[in-house]
């Protein structure tokens, strides 16, 4: 069955991909935001199909975290769903991106409306005059940035190096950046077609301000939230009906499950978790009820 419905979904990323760039390319002549919003409404119909085809669902905490100035956010990249759900979540963005993506028929031409910031990975030192270039352009035209500092996707419980660029960005132009940690990879795997149900996390940091800061220092504080919030996500699917251990199990309940030390075993209305590491308890940290009868987890 998830074979399926993945297959359902990957035909309708591919029409609606057609559609919305040809509408796109149709829409040429107006404004670079108005042909943003256009182009949003693919990610909009992306998500909704991933819902009601595939069981994927996402929530986000930290909202509150989200400057009104445009802003670099900084992510970890392990699917492609943050490029599509980003669109809805943050305020109109350009992406950094490879060059050779904009030569995918159809898909290509609707990323080339968007105002990425397309490079050469091959030319470094000319990708990141570019970068920072570009960038300044993008911010002072009013869009965010959206840069994925490991380059490329990553297993989930796997964060890559978080490459400088973003922050050099941030550095030259005094734009805040906003750290934003994901386990996407868990339901929707990089080298996978198939998309597996469960909820989503997205964890929006608090802004880091870059007046005064060398890029060096930007790159380390956004990485090291981002590894930090990583590592209280979970990074395998959780299973409907998987059973947390030990006599105290409590059956289906709302709120977030963690154990003592704070890390993330169990999701809203699921029974069970699956990333128990070790003799400690297993409450529920909205109702305060222990789910094991001892620290044993016995």
């Amino acid at each position: 069955m998830i074979y399926l419905r993945s297959l359902v979904y990957l035909a309708g990323q591919i029409t609606s991909a057609i559609v919305v760039s040809l509408l796109a390319v149709l829409f040429f002549f107006l404004p670079a935001l108005a042909r943003t919003r256009i182009i949003t409404q693919w990610a909009r119909f992306n998500i909704w199909s991933l819902r009601i085809l595939c069981g994927i669902t996402y929530r986000v905490q930290g909202t509150e975290n989200i400057p009104d100035e445009p802003s670099i956010i900084i992510a970890n990249h392990q699917s492609a769903w943050e490029t599509l759900c980003f669109q809805l979540i943050f305020p109109a963005q350009s992406y950094l991106l490879k060059r050779n993506l904009l030569w995918i028929p159809f898909f290509g031409w609707g990323l080339g409306l968007n105002r990425p910031i397309a490079i050469d990975r091959s030319q470094k030192f000319r990708a990141l005059d570019v970068l920072v270039r570009e960038g300044k352009i993008r911010l002072d035209e009013g869009r965010w940035l959206v840069i994925f500092p490991e380059g490329t996707r990553q297993e989930p419980g796997a964060p890559g190096k978080f490459l400088a660029g973003g922050a050099l960005v941030a550095a030259k132009t005094g734009s805040p950046v906003v750290p934003v940690a994901h386990n996407a990879g868990v339901y929707w795997p990089k080298s996978s077609f198939l998309k597996y149900p469960g909820t989503i996390d997205v964890v929006i940091g608090p802004r880091i301000d870059s007046e005064g800061k060398k890029a060096r220092q930007i790159n380390q504080q956004a990485e090291s939230w981002i590894v930090d919030t990583l590592s209280g996500l979970p990074i395998t699917a959780q299973a409907p009906n998987q059973r947390l251990p030990g006599p105290g199990y409590a059956g289906t309940t709302p709120g977030l499950h963690r154990n003592y030390t704070g890390r993330y075993i169990g999701e809203p209305g699921k029974t069970g978790g699956v990333d128990f590491f070790g003799p400690e308890f297993w409450i529920d940290v909205g109702h305060d009820k222990l789910f094991c009868s001892d620290q044993s987890g016995q």
